[in-house]
């Protein structure tokens, strides 16, 4: 380990490290090191994040949606079948919010019989596939906790009766935390404080893993991406897909109406002309209370990170970099004597690369709109607004036996 790597380790670390120089460096510490880039520490000081010029942007509203189903349905059931459509499930989240320790995704939404958060998303699959005739192949993004354990939960319950054959495990790539003066940070003495690199980077992983192969031997075009925590999710949705591929763009965004201005959901809007989202914490009181002649919200469209993407397009993407988003958190690390320190406030930047920014590259995608008390019961809070609670009480509504 040269003096460079030391300098830009935090400095209640630099001693263990120094003396680390001619030595056997721990196998876990030295992957890390060797597979770190050491470009995103020179991002720390130009960390404002800025944004172009927005402009609201409409949506395929539900009425329009029902009068063409039958020919959107015709055409994403027939790329279904011919393998076309793949899914990638963002699994890597824990359910500490939850109080559960383990991977969200295998918390039990049940009341009267045990309904795990996976084996939902997998029924809500299970509807297309039965209906097509033919399986869509399946990819799971887990992070570096909580993969061996999904693949085991999977394993253990037989895939909730999926083919396993198309289905796919993957971890998602890990960044390190640094400190505000740019020193990377250690979680133990044999590791960096690493962190997830965001919900935007789960292609490039999925690149990293080797599964761009698997992508072109089975000819996908199109992958549904989705997050673990909407169990109403309707996934590789026929009507979605056909309606996308007829738009002639090259990505798509289920969106709901939101149920008011401050609703806390991103929205799909224009900026600088190219389709993108803005976060509920960007808008302005006069953006976000803004109406149309008819009276609804100019920025009335919720995203619920259930978008299709072109392959071709992500493969033309994926040879840029997606912009690195920089945001303070409380990082625990250890000193130079094994100690684990737990700040109470902000002490490091963590790197993110967010979902938004592929939309935003796609240069046009189709907005779609969803009822929501039909596709989105996101399971984010263990009571209250989008909890355990109401999307069992949506779950229910839904007429599925909880």
């Amino acid at each position: 380990m040269n003096s460079y790597v030391i300098n830009k380790i935090h400095s209640t670390n630099q001693k263990y490290l120094s003396a680390l120089v001619g030595q056997k460096i721990p196998a876990r510490l030295e992957a890390q090191l060797e597979q770190m880039d050491w470009s995103y520490l020179d991002m720390i000081h130009g960390k404002e994040q800025k944004r172009g010029t927005f402009a609201p942007l409409g949506a395929m509203e539900l009425p329009e949606i029902e009068s063409k189903k039958e020919t959107f349905k015709a055409v994403g059931l027939e790329a279904v079948k011919n393998c076309k459509v793949g899914a990638i499930l963002l699994a890597g989240g824990q359910g500490t919010r939850l109080g559960f320790d383990k991977a969200k995704g295998m918390y039990n939404i049940g009341v009267n019989k045990k309904l795990y958060i996976f084996e939902q998303l997998v029924y809500n699959l299970q509807k297309v596939t039965d209906e097509a005739g033919a399986f869509v192949p399946l990819y799971i993004m887990t992070s570096e906790k909580n993969d061996a354990q999904t693949r085991a939960f999977f394993a253990e319950h037989d895939y909730f009766g999926y083919n396993k054959d198309f289905v796919k495990f993957f971890v998602q790539e890990m960044v390190p935390a640094v400190d505000f003066d740019g020193n990377v940070l250690m979680e133990s003495k044999d590791s960096l404080a690493m962190s997830p690199n965001g919900n935007g980077g789960w292609f490039s992983s999925m690149l990293k893993a080797g599964l761009g192969e698997d992508l072109k031997a089975k000819g996908i075009e199109w992958l549904n991406v989705f997050a673990v925590d909407n169990v109403l999710q309707q996934i590789a949705d026929p009507v979605f897909v056909g309606a996308t591929m007829l738009s002639g763009c090259v990505s798509g965004a289920k969106v709901v109406r939101k149920c008011g201005p401050y609703e806390r959901v991103g929205a799909l809007c224009l900026e600088d002309g190219k389709p993108s989202i803005i976060e509920y914490y960007e808008l302005t009181p006069e953006m976000a209370e803004a109406t149309n002649e008819a009276g609804s919200l100019l920025y009335g469209f919720g995203v619920i990170l259930n978008y299709l993407f072109s392959v071709d397009k992500l493969l033309e993407i994926a040879e840029k970099q997606l912009p690195l988003h920089i945001v303070e958190k409380k990082v625990p690390y250890v000193d130079e004597n094994g100690n684990l320190i737990k700040p109470d406030t902000p002490n490091a930047y963590k790197f993110e690369t967010l979902i938004l920014d592929m939309v935003y590259m796609m240069d046009n995608c189709l907005s779609f709109e969803v009822e929501r008390e039909k596709e989105f019961a996101p399971v984010k809070n263990a009571a209250g607004v989008d909890s355990v609670e109401s999307a069992r009480a949506l779950l229910l509504k839904n007429g599925i036996e909880i």
